[in-house]
């Protein structure tokens, strides 16, 4: 019993310490100039929200959360990204890896006119990090996810890591 409980307060402590550091990193990497919404709150979103994952397309087809649509960051197109938004107004919420490449998409969404852009917080890893369901490219549940790379793989502690 007594070595549960200090098993517990480790995996606590080990992700009350990658929050900080998750904290640091997208301070470093990202203006905050979209504002974040947590993966409690998308959970909770009961209206229509439309998610577009700003990972590449082989990203995307190891992971993404249900319903998302894959509008990719090297090669994203704003033109063809806008033609499927019809509503200006409806809730984009805005994913990656971990939530410095959605930034840039959403904030380019945001000069072309959207008011209601969010970026994820944390991205997918901390989607399946928090126990959330992820599925591939058909659809199904998966609990692989692509990390990008070995180095951003330590984001992720849920899950099988695909790179």
């Amino acid at each position: 019993m007594k070595n549960s409980l200090y098993i517990l307060l480790f995996l606590c402590s080990l992700t009350i310490n990658a929050q900080g550091n998750l904290k640091q990193l997208l301070k470093e990497h990202n203006t905050e100039n979209v504002p974040y919404i947590t993966v409690d709150e998308l959970k909770k979103e009961n209206t229509d929200i439309i998610l577009l994952d700003a990972r590449e397309p082989k990203e995307f087809k190891v992971s993404h959360i249900k319903n998302a649509e894959c509008v990719g960051y090297d090669h994203f197109n704003l033109s063809k990204t806008i033609s499927s938004l019809k509503n200006k107004d409806a809730k984009i919420i805005v994913y990656c890896s971990l939530g410095i490449r959605s930034e840039d998409v959403a904030e380019k969404l945001q000069k072309a006119g959207f008011s209601n852009v969010y970026n994820l917080y944390g991205g997918i890893f901390e989607w399946k990090n928090g126990g959330n369901k992820v599925v591939h490219k058909k659809n199904k549940p998966t609990e692989k996810v692509h990390t990008f790379n070995k180095d951003w793989s330590k984001w992720l502690l849920k899950g099988k890591k695909v790179y």
